[in-house]
């Protein structure tokens, strides 16, 4: 298959009409015989295109910017839906007509040739005067050099390509473009075709469906992506650590951030879990200080330390939440979460039970009552809070959590966080939690009709309805927010959820000890409805 090329294009001049007449003839007849004899220029077709200058330098002006544009334009700088390339433009002009012609064809390095070389007969090289022989050709091979001048005058001489007469008609000839040395001060560019207005930095090229490759359209560079340059062929990505300014021109750092107290949201949610712990140790004193009353002894003092104590180190585990996150943080986030509020609701699990056995034992001739005492409150805390810390230690053995920086979860920020490690493990984990959580709840509520003496169980069951309110709420919020606000989130939940537990169960029982101790004896407890 032939590639068909442009490679001259011929501007003719002579007064006389006859002439021109014979050298167009001439002329194609030589373009004929070229494109027809497969051995001289192989894989290669010749072209050309005649212009008229009515001897005038500027309809030569004008033409000359028609045979560079295409399409019939004569617009300056412009080239668009021509398929052939232009090579070299052959003429026979007067001196003036001929630099009019290479002034235009100079800007672009389109060689400008005159094919009467027969009116010479010799050749002054660098190895002497060289004249041609009967058959109009050069004897021996040559050297293509490239012959630049210096601003100082000196000469430098740089071999480009050769002639070899005795090889190939394909090798022939030879010519290295990467070679040619061009004077400093001449601009090596060559001006761009375009039909639109330039892209901009930080907008890339677009080409448009069914127009030239020159008819293009500029899209903006999306988020993490730039381009520094004018009519840029596409945007480059950021690097995972930068992301790019609002022009889109460049690419800037990062922020690193994580949940600190130094924040409004940091400060906020650790003067909350302070206040709670401090509440949390105000009413564990209070019922080791009244342990003795009858209100104390008949909530099952034992329970109510372990789930105040579990509710202290609850709100004081939210501390591990905040701050820079390190290894050691990292391993006792989840871990400690889920194995202090599975012995928290253990707990509230145990005095349900406790209560409602309390009251079947009470019916003549029922045998539950060798069920109640010490062992059966603390067998159901370390048999139910045993399985979260048998999860965990699967967890922490198979794949711990550790701390990442995430780059990809924020456009403009490094998010510094915990890696669970293992996504399913953390959802086994906080699952069964919920399902401590909702056994409680359902066993709580079918015991909250039971007689006044041990009206606890409605306590216990609406303050279960708080916590699983929360924590339901949770999963979603967690799952939708990204960075430090996931943290938040989980944060918010311990403090919410724990808070509602310590509130609706011992906030009623400080208030009786503390400012109604007339309502705190044996004899009240047994007789209120």
């Amino acid at each position: 298959m032939n590639t068909s090329f442009t490679l001259f294009k011929g501007f003719i001049y002579c007064r006389d009409t006859r002439r021109i007449y014979w050298y167009m003839l001439s002329f194609l007849f030589t373009i004929q015989e070229i494109n027809q004899d497969l051995r001289l220029l192989p894989n290669i077709t010749l072209g050309y295109n005649l212009y008229e200058n009515y001897f005038d330098a500027r309809m030569t002006s004008d033409a000359m910017l028609e045979l560079l544009a295409g399409s019939g334009c004569n617009i300056p700088n412009y080239h668009c839906g021509e398929q052939n390339h232009l090579l070299a433009v052959l003429e026979r002009s007067n001196t003036f007509i001929s630099r009019v012609i290479s002034a235009l064809s100079g800007i672009y390095k389109i060689p400008q040739l005159h094919p009467f070389l027969r009116e010479i007969r010799c050749l002054n090289t660098s190895r002497g005067r060289l004249c041609l022989d009967e058959n109009w050709e050069l004897p021996g091979d040559f050297d293509i050099i490239n012959w630049v001048i210096s601003p100082n005058k000196s000469h430098v001489v740089v071999k480009i390509g050769n002639i070899r007469r005795e090889t190939s008609a394909s090798i022939k000839f030879t010519i290295n473009p990467e070679a040619i040395e061009w004077p400093k001060k001449f601009n090596k560019a060559v001006p761009r075709s375009r039909c639109t207005e330039r892209c901009r930095p930080g907008y890339a090229k677009v080409v448009l469906e069914g127009k030239p490759i020159c008819c293009y359209a500029c899209a903006r560079c999306a988020e993490g992506t730039f381009s520094a340059q004018e009519d840029a062929e596409h945007c480059t990505k950021c690097p995972e650590d930068h992301h790019s300014n609002k022009d889109r021109d460049q690419c800037v750092p990062k922020i690193t951030t994580f949940l600190t107290y130094g924040e409004y949201l940091g400060m906020f949610l650790a003067s909350v879990a302070l206040f709670l712990s401090i509440t949390a140790g105000i009413v564990l004193g209070i019922f080791i200080k009244y342990k003795e009353t009858p209100i104390v002894k008949a909530n099952n003092r034992d329970l109510s330390y372990i789930l105040l104590v579990s509710l202290l180190l609850s709100f004081l585990s939210s501390f591990l939440f905040i701050g820079h996150p390190r290894k050691e943080t990292c391993l006792l986030r989840q871990t400690a979460f889920s194995i202090i509020f599975s012995v928290a609701v253990s707990s509230v699990l145990a005095k349900t039970i406790t209560v409602v056995l309390a009251f079947l034992a009470t019916k003549p001739g029922n045998r539950v009552r060798r069920w109640l005492g010490k062992s059966l409150a603390n067998s159901i805390v370390i048999s139910c809070s045993g399985g979260q810390v048998l999860i965990c230690t699967i967890w922490l053995g198979s794949s711990p959590p550790f701390p990442e920086p995430n780059m990809r979860s924020q456009v403009e920020e490094i998010i510094l966080q915990c890696n669970e490690g293992s996504v399913a493990m953390f959802y086994v984990a906080l699952g069964y939690l919920g399902f401590l959580a909702a056994t409680c709840f359902t066993v709580a509520f079918l015991a909250r009709k039971l007689p006044g003496s041990f009206n606890e169980a409605k306590l216990i069951t609406f303050s279960m309805l708080v916590f699983c309110s929360v924590w339901v709420s949770f999963v979603p919020t967690y799952l939708s927010t990204k960075g430090k606000y996931m943290v938040a989130v989980q944060i918010f939940s311990m403090l919410a959820s724990s808070a509602g537990l310590l509130g609706c169960i011992f906030l009623p029982k400080c208030y009786m000890i503390v400012l109604r101790p007339d309502l705190n004896t044996k004899e009240h407890l047994t007789t209120r409805n």
